[in-house]
């Protein structure tokens, strides 16, 4: 039943001629894991991670491999370049990731907020590097094609039911 779910706060509400309820169930205790079921989520963390990277990769190869055939090595590079402006930082930022699910002390959320604020600004900083130096012969479609497919590198594990 509802009743036997809440709680009525008093003491200076009380006072105040109010009366609030609170929701108190077994359910809202924290979860303790033991040590195997922690190996068993950071396995399993760890292998989606890889996976992500995985399909990144193999769309990065496949988006580079067609902008070649379809209009030669300039788009080949410029996709290639595009590519790895966001897959390195991407990599570098999911292996600060695999380290801490491996670690004694597990970073915190403030970690993963400035992990991807790395992510950003150096995957930004790449694509401007890469524009400035290749603004001779870079091939816009074939760098925004190849970033593109690192960004949507998901869809291919979705379409293999692979989702970590």
């Amino acid at each position: 039943m509802i009743s036997d779910h809440l709680q009525v706060i008093s003491g200076a509400d009380a006072e105040a001629g109010t009366t609030r309820a609170a929701v108190t169930s077994a359910d809202e205790r924290p979860r303790v894991l033991d040590e195997a079921q922690r190996r068993d989520v950071a396995h399993r963390a760890s292998r989606g991670l890889i996976r992500a990277l995985l399909a990144q990769a193999a769309t990065a190869g496949l988006v580079i491999v067609v902008a070649g055939l379809v209009s030669g090595t300039a788009a080949a590079v410029s996709a290639l370049l595009g590519a790895a402006a966001y897959f390195v930082p991407n990599a570098l930022f999911a292996m600060r990731l695999l380290f801490g699910v491996f670690a004694v002390a597990r970073p915190g959320p403030a970690a993963f907020l400035w992990g991807q604020a790395f992510k950003l600004v150096s995957a930004t900083l790449l694509l401007g590097l890469v524009v400035w130096v290749g603004r001779d012969w870079l091939v816009w479609p074939a760098l925004l094609f190849g970033l593109l497919g690192v960004l949507k590198g998901y869809v291919l594990l979705l379409a293999l039911r692979r989702l970590p």
